[in-house]
């Protein structure tokens, strides 16, 4: 099996930007096509929890804010062992900590194309993971300092674009149910394919602008936005197996934890961080673990949900 359509639109934004063409998406329905998938992705969410809300539910979502907890804590570490400073690190370290819901979108869609059943309840992880990796990389940054304007902060990270839309899909879906909701459900089927491809086509767009920094940090960014997501992978795959998932959502859950967050966390670094390189983080998440995760990560990925399962994990 080929690469995936929706794939192949990344790869030709990706091409036209670094040859420089004229071709690009206006601005308005790029920001349109980012609320629809998210919408749908808190609809289809929503939708599912409330058929399978339960205690052991509970008990998953408190080890994912765990994860969130724990990834930019092991991002931060190795930034640091790579010799980028404090403030950066934590920056970085903070995107990564959290996720890519285009990353996520292209999981599923692939879960789909290949026929693989996963917990349909995911999206609920990604709007948890999306908060505790921002506090962290605060804290690594700069501590508990005064100077922090926390209410604008906890404004940003709360009522964010990404996090709302995630949110508010959830509970419409989950207030709704299936029967009622029906009329939106090609949101996230019919849909969901079309408006993720033209969201992918801008995303290589935008990807490609994004290597300058490389040129500055050369090898040490490149090593960690390669590394990162191989790591973050495998602590993902395993907490999957532990949680009792199945191989879709082993899959997914890797996938989330070897993600890298370009909408959420550089708005709230913008305003928590201000002496951070912006410009240092998107190289590496949107530049690099972005294209990285959506070419070569997500078979990957499944390939090790594969190989802990047979192995008996």
């Amino acid at each position: 099996m080929g690469l995936d359509p929706v794939v192949l639109f990344f790869v030709f934004g990706l091409l036209a930007g670094l040859l420089k063409s004229e071709l690009k998406l206006p601005p308005a329905l790029y920001e349109t096509l980012s609320i629809m998938l998210l919408l749908a992705i808190g609809l289809h969410g929503g939708v599912e929890l409330a058929e399978q809300a339960s205690l052991q539910l509970l008990g998953q979502a408190a080890l994912v804010l765990g994860l969130g907890v724990l990834l930019p804590v092991l991002a931060f570490g190795l930034l640091r062992g790579l010799g980028f400073d404090r403030v950066n690190a934590a920056a970085v370290a903070a995107h990564y900590g959290s996720v890519s819901a285009g990353t996520f979108a292209v999981v599923v869609a692939y879960m789909v194309a290949k026929g693989i059943d996963y917990e349909s309840y995911m999206p609920l992880f990604v709007a948890i993971l999306e908060i505790p990796a921002i506090l962290v990389g605060i804290l690594l940054a700069k501590g508990l300092a005064r100077d922090t304007n926390w209410r604008g902060l906890g404004r940003e990270i709360f009522l964010g674009k990404s996090i709302m839309l995630l949110l508010g899909g959830l509970i419409i879906g989950a207030i709704a149910g299936k029967e009622a909701i029906q009329p939106l459900a090609p949101l996230y089927t019919s849909m969901f394919k079309p408006v993720l491809a033209f969201f992918l086509l801008e995303m290589g767009l935008i990807a490609s602008g994004q290597l300058g920094a490389l040129k500055q940090y050369g090898v040490r960014l490149l090593s960690f936005a390669l590394l990162m997501p191989l790591f973050g992978a495998l602590i993902g795959a395993l907490l999957a197996r532990f949680m009792g998932l199945s191989l879709g959502g082993t899959t997914v859950l890797a996938t989330l934890s070897a993600s890298a967050s370009y909408i959420a966390v550089p708005a709230a670094m913008r305003l928590a961080v201000p002496q951070a390189n912006p410009s240092l983080s998107l190289t590496a998440s949107l530049g690099i673990t972005f294209p990285f995760n959506i070419l070569v990560g997500i078979p990957l990925y499944l390939l090790l949900s594969e190989k802990l399962i047979a192995w008996g994990y």
